[in-house]
């Protein structure tokens, strides 16, 4: 006898045949969803349409700093591979030519009399760069701490003060010069008679107080800025837990304003290994104490030796990318105010 079946779940399934598929059908796997696909290509073209419109921005600024910094560049390096020499022709006249001397130039710089000389402008190059660093961080830090606080004509105290950064620095070392002259002021307060400007140790004196008189209001101006920043709140936590005004100094507003402290001083070291303008009007060309490598390498350019001129450049350039690297590997993350975590 056969029975019907009235309900509305499926019969037997009879054996060896498949089993029935579900009238849900397949549960969805989270793949392949409608819009997924379209819409990742829609942020793709975004993506790349923004980045073809930052290219188009920065173009204009990346040819400018090709041409003004990428292109003289290369040319020193190549100029630092060949030499200028003078030979006679035929004829016996003198012709001028270059040919490649590969790393001579180099080789020079740490022998013979070129050695010698290229080693004392290195010698003093990094003596004023340590010794006007120190100066100016001490000066401009009393300077700023003065400036932050509230007194009776503050602002013609601060407009004094940044006086000596508006000077042009030849400006400035020339009136420096006046003033270590054989009957300048200098002298004339001393009560006797000192050779500043000629050369030796009075000549280095003169040219560490023109740099640090010159720019200590640059690290006051920039510390000044990061004691803006500090809340006054701090201080007077500090008062009432009994801090006197050194640990107030030590404890709060140095670590405070360290970060600004660190740019100003790694700008000011930047700064002084390409020092030129001071020694070069204040004391003058070619005086071994206080020479350095930016007017060594100027004096040889000027004496159409463009070789060894470009190669004392070249030296200076990676010397000064060498300490930029070491400050700030050293004390890069005390720059940012946050540690690196390690």
């Amino acid at each position: 006898m056969t029975h019907t079946s009235t309900g509305a779940g499926p019969g037997p399934t009879p054996a060896g045949s498949p089993p029935a598929a579900s009238p849900a059908g397949p549960a969805p796997t989270g793949r392949g969803r409608p819009g997924r696909g379209r819409s990742g290509r829609g942020r793709s073209r975004r993506a790349d349409s923004q980045g073809r419109l930052a290219a188009a921005l920065l173009s204009p600024t990346l040819a400018v700093l090709g041409v003004v910094i990428a292109f003289p560049i290369a040319v020193a390096v190549w100029d630092s591979l060949h030499t200028t020499s003078e030979e006679l022709d035929a004829d016996g006249l003198v012709v001028e030519g270059t040919r490649f001397s590969g790393l001579r130039n180099y080789a020079d710089l740490f022998r013979g009399e070129t050695g010698d000389r290229f080693l004392n402008a290195l010698w003093n190059t990094s003596f004023f760069t340590v010794t006007t660093v120190v100066l100016e961080t001490l000066l401009g830090l009393g300077m700023a701490l003065l400036m932050h606080r509230a007194f009776r004509g503050r602002a013609l105290f601060r407009a004094s003060v940044l006086v000596p950064w508006a000077i042009p620095t030849a400006i400035s070392a020339l009136l420096w010069r006046w003033i270590f002259s054989a009957d300048g002021v200098a002298n004339a307060v001393l009560g006797r008679e000192v050779l500043w400007t000629a050369d030796g140790a009075p000549a280095k004196y003169a040219v560490i107080l023109a740099d640090t008189w010159k720019t200590s209001p640059f690290v006051a101006l920039l510390v000044l800025a990061g004691l803006q920043i500090i809340p006054q709140e701090v201080y007077e936590a500090a008062r009432v837990d009994g801090a006197n005004a050194w640990q107030r100094l030590w404890n709060i507003t140095l670590p405070m304003v360290k970060p600004a402290l660190l740019v100003a001083v790694m700008f000011r070291m930047l700064d002084s290994l390409r020092m030129f303008d001071v020694p070069q009007v204040l004391i003058g060309t070619r005086k071994p104490s206080v020479e350095t490598l930016s007017q060594l390498a100027w004096d040889e350019a000027m004496n159409l030796r463009f070789g060894p001129a470009a190669a004392s450049a070249i030296a200076l350039f990676l010397y000064i990318i060498l300490a930029a690297y070491v400050f700030v590997r050293l004390l890069g993350a005390d720059m940012i105010g946050r540690g690196t975590g390690k």
